[in-house]
């Protein structure tokens, strides 16, 4: 295992610059992960609260596993980023151990039938097009029917390209919920809610059913066309 120095942040403030014994540079995202695990003595102990705080340690929790930040928490609960970092380690754990399990699903086989996972499908997909993997970021957090919100922040040409996923823990099971994500995994984009007020029936209707629509119109088409040049045909169907 190498062994890093720490030599000081990045001009941002974002990152953690280190070196090695070689002299070779480093950076590190300050992740809200990380800071829960540098502020968290044991993080598989919640130490009790002081019961004049506005916010209950399960509300904390509660609000850190929906997403929420911990500036957000700590405004809303009127106490300080360093309380919300205390009774946060359980829950950045159980968010970490979610993008492990969505990471590994396993997508397809390549063309050697070789497994490639979640991480491995849009990597692939980055890599080519110039994107440093090492500056992807992962996230996630729990929704209210119990899935899971997984999202990517990946460097593009505009500055920061996002993609999102719904994982469902309990099933394995993976889809994208926008069309970067769609995309990244070579799947059809995920169909949009609309309000009937704004658009007509044939645009509501899921790219693949209007496609099949299309397809019986002109198969009509060309049979009124045969039934035209061959009354007799009609008898027959």
């Amino acid at each position: 295992m190498t062994e890093l120095r720490l030599t000081g942040k990045s001009d941002d403030g974002s990152h953690l610059n280190l070196v090695d014994n070689s002299g070779s540079e480093f950076s590190l995202r300050i992740s809200d992960t990380l800071r829960a695990t540098v502020n968290q003595p044991r993080l598989t102990s919640v130490p009790a609260f002081d019961a004049v705080e506005t916010m209950s340690v399960k509300e904390i929790q509660r609000r850190l596993r929906a997403g929420d930040s911990f500036d957000q928490v700590a405004r809303d609960g009127q106490i300080t980023v360093e309380k919300v970092e205390r009774f946060s380690g359980p829950i950045m754990q159980e968010r970490e151990y979610i993008l492990d399990r969505a990471r590994e699903l396993v997508m397809r086989k390549d063309v050697h039938r070789i497994e490639m996972t979640f991480r491995d499908v849009v990597l692939a997909k980055l890599a080519p097009r110039g994107v440093d993997t090492d500056e992807v970021s992962w996230n996630t957090w729990r929704l209210l029917d119990g899935t899971w919100h997984i999202e990517l922040h990946y460097p593009n040409r505009d500055g920061s390209g996002v993609a999102t996923w719904n994982f469902d823990l309990s099933r394995r099971a993976l889809g994208a919920t926008d069309d970067n994500g769609a995309w990244l995994i070579d799947e059809d984009a995920p169909a949009r809610p609309v309000s009937t007020g704004s658009f007509t029936q044939s645009q509501l209707i899921h790219p693949v059913l209007k496609q099949i629509e299309l397809k019986q119109i002109e198969l009509q088409i060309v049979l009124n066309q045969l039934l035209k040049r061959s009354p007799r045909l009609h008898v027959l169907l």
